[in-house]
């Protein structure tokens, strides 16, 4: 797909010759990207009480802190789809999570780039990996990423050559790099009781205690059940564990005496992976953390205004002198000429062997959500959930009836609501539906209309055939597994019945 050729605009970067903000190829910064898994904006810096987290915090004391950014998809693989392209997922055909990994294959539209690539062509060293000194060079092997690479997870056929290895210490003398550290983050907690069980035992031996579960704080919809906060403070140990491999590259950076010429953004691929969290379009799913810190960032200062994920790949190639592709719906917020968004949007489609399809768009005051399936329940049957604890929890407390009015509400009626409207700036949770309040209409009807534009606009390609269900679908996510084959057949029976 890819070339090791430079192209003519690679050898204009090269000669240092400039175009609106780019600079001279001498000062070109490093560009590196923190990745993690499953978090939301649980650290200190973010109001987070809990616990303390001192590096990330430093890295928003000393650079940009974003309050309002969101992924335009809260699941990883149609996250970073998007977040390596610049694109919304919805645009590419990478929306369905985990696709194009057996016999159908997905292929990018043509004129889409990678960004690894634009770096690549610019003279960039390309790396993916986990950023520690330990790191070696390591060549690319194939389509899942080459060996010793850090996690990609691209829904579409890519090339693994737009990556020159797992980390930046094979670059020639003075090359400067982009780098992806990818972080397990949330994922540390894994799945089971007894596994958060050993992280918060991790934690007592590393950081000299663990968070006490009485002192976890839950969204209003979960339940205190003693399972629920015994993960929910595994994963905040987790945020830092995720603090501590952050300060760890940080201090390398300081100790090879780059980091002030070092462009460092971090963000998280979706929210905390919970029953209304990951997979769903709730603040909890798709509001993550975003801190920039570098060359030209003004530091100490919180931007309230709109973003969303795909504005990492603007903003790093601008800062690197690199032409930004017209056709990148991504921004680059820093720009002198940036206006502001008015709104952002997301999309929620099948995960694994789930489908679903959800459409939101959101205000600096209103979430407005679409459910396309709204005969559907929330926790349809999924595999991957399922096979978690706490919804196991959830849905033993649900069939013994001990969950209060709202928990059974939100999680457990056998439908859903086909628009829900959300004063999400008062209304936290998002737990009080306006949709049908008239006192709203006008602005429900508003954010209706801007939806459909949206989706219209960005050619949205609407629900996936049904020759999916005779596809190899199941060989990713499970061929043998009779979880995932059970639900395969149910996913069936209710688009028979047009549910």
């Amino acid at each position: 797909m890819f070339s090791d050729c430079r192209s003519v605009r690679s050898i204009f970067l090269a000669l240092g010759m400039c175009c609106c903000h780019w600079v001279a190829a001498a000062e070109r910064p490093n560009v590196l990207w923190f990745v993690v898994d499953d978090m939301s904006a649980n650290f200190s810096c973010y109001g987070e009480t809990a616990i303390h987290t001192p590096h990330v915090d430093r890295l928003a004391r000393e650079g940009t802190k974003f309050a309002n950014a969101f992924v335009t998809a809260p699941v990883c693989s149609p996250c970073r789809s998007s977040l390596i392209t610049g694109m919304y997922q919805t645009s590419i055909g990478a929306h369905q999570h985990r696709s194009g990994r057996g016999v159908e294959k997905i292929h990018l539209p043509e004129g889409v780039p990678l960004v690894p690539a634009l770096f690549q062509e610019a003279g960039y060293f390309t790396c993916n990996g986990n950023g520690l000194p330990n790191a070696g060079r390591t060549r690319k092997t194939g389509q899942g990423g080459g060996v010793g690479l850090g996690k990609t997870d691209y829904n579409f056929e890519w090339d693994a050559s737009i990556y020159d290895g797992s980390d930046w210490n094979a670059r020639e003398p003075g090359q400067p790099f982009f780098m992806q550290v990818q972080l397990a983050g949330g994922k540390l907690r894994g799945g089971s009781d007894a596994a958060a069980r050993m992280l918060s035992e991790l934690a007592r031996q590393e950081f000299g205690e663990a968070v006490r579960a009485e002192d976890v704080k839950l969204p209003p919809f979960y339940p205190r059940d003693p399972l629920l906060l015994r993960d929910w403070a595994a994963y905040l140990d987790a945020v830092r564990f995720t603090d501590r491999h952050v300060g760890e590259v940080l201090a390398r950076l300081e100790n090879e005496g780059i980091l002030d010429n070092t462009l460092i953004l971090l963000m998280t691929d979706n929210g905390i992976s919970h029953a209304r969290g990951k997979q769903f379009l709730y603040n909890e799913g798709t509001q993550m953390p975003l801190v920039v810190r570098g060359p030209g960032i003004a530091k100490d200062v919180v931007r309230d205004d709109l973003i969303e994920h795909i504005d990492l790949a603007a903003i790093s190639l601008a800062a690197a002198g690199i032409p930004i592709p017209k056709t990148m719906h991504g921004r680059d917020v820093f720009a002198n000429d940036y206006a502001p968004r008015e709104a952002v949007f997301a999309a929620r489609d099948r995960c694994d062997e789930t489908v679903d399809r959800i459409r939101s768009v959101r205000t600096d005051r209103f979430l407005y959500i679409r459910n396309f399936h709204p005969r559907r329940p929330h926790l349809q049957p999924n595999a991957y959930k399922d096979g978690k604890s706490i919804v196991q929890t959830l849905r033993g407390l649900h069939d013994a009836g001990k969950l209060d009015e709202l928990t059974e509400t939100l999680l457990f009626s056998p439908t859903r609501p086909a628009e829900e409207l959300y004063e999400w700036t008062r209304d936290r949770w998002q737990v009080r539906n306006l949709a049908d309040a008239p006192a709203y209409r006008q602005t429900l009807e508003s954010l209706r209309a801007r939806l459909d534009g949206w989706i219209i606009e960005t050619n949205d390609p609407g629900p996936e055939s049904e020759k999916m269900y005779d596809s190899d679908m199941a060989v990713y996510v499970g061929e043998g597994n009779p979880a995932v084959e059970k639900n395969i057949a149910l996913m069936k029976k209710w688009a028979k019945e047009g549910k």
